[in-house]
């Protein structure tokens, strides 16, 4: 189960612990973590985390702090065994060069392959490949975010065939036309379109 930091309520460190521990008391299955401050306001704190780490059911975090000094932090203080994910398609790399073990991505949503194959070298200590990979889809990850997500993912796969309709639900909305054309423009770029 992929569980969120709570928003709204700006929860202090305590009240993170004691919320996931409580989920974890009332739920028999493993727990991620998933931090992700730019969505919620409030960042959870690697010391959170590895205290919430020692929790049987919490195997890993999806971080989304975009911050290598935080993630370098999680890595450190969590147990080896820990599962640290990156939550940025930009910080993939970087996250698994200092120890984490992946992505879960937005896009890969539309470009499975690439995000798989990058992911893939990085893991395997390929520098040279997994350096080549990030700056290939470098901008495309940022194009992924240059409007409100899902919008740019499911634009995209309606824009490949993949889906009938690129439809997202209120409060989200499809995507204006100056970030549509960025989308078509750095798909174009990677060959996916």
């Amino acid at each position: 189960m992929l569980s969120v930091v709570p928003y709204y309520n700006k929860p202090s460190q305590e009240g993170l612990y004691r919320h996931f521990k409580t989920i974890t008391e009332a739920v028999d299955i493993p727990m991620v973590l998933y931090n992700v401050p730019g969505r919620t306001v409030t960042n959870m704190a690697p010391a959170t985390t590895a205290r919430l780490a020692e929790l049987p059911s919490v195997i890993g975090i999806k971080e989304a702090c975009g911050c290598l000094n935080q993630i370098s932090e999680v890595i450190r203080l969590c147990p080896k065994d820990f599962i640290v994910l990156s939550g940025d398609d930009f910080t993939s790399m970087p996250t698994v060069l200092i120890g984490g073990k992946g992505v879960i991505s937005v896009t890969s949503n539309v470009y499975p392959k690439a995000m798989s194959e990058l992911m893939e070298a990085a893991l395997n200590g390929d520098l040279v490949k997994a350096n080549e990979l990030h700056y290939k889809l470098f901008a495309l990850m940022g194009t992924m975010f240059c409007y409100p997500n899902p919008a740019p993912a499911k634009k995209g796969l309606h824009l490949m065939g993949k889906i009938a309709t690129p439809e997202v639900r209120l409060p989200m909305t499809e995507m204006d036309e100056a970030s549509l054309n960025k989308l078509i423009t750095e798909m174009k770029e990677v060959g996916l379109i």
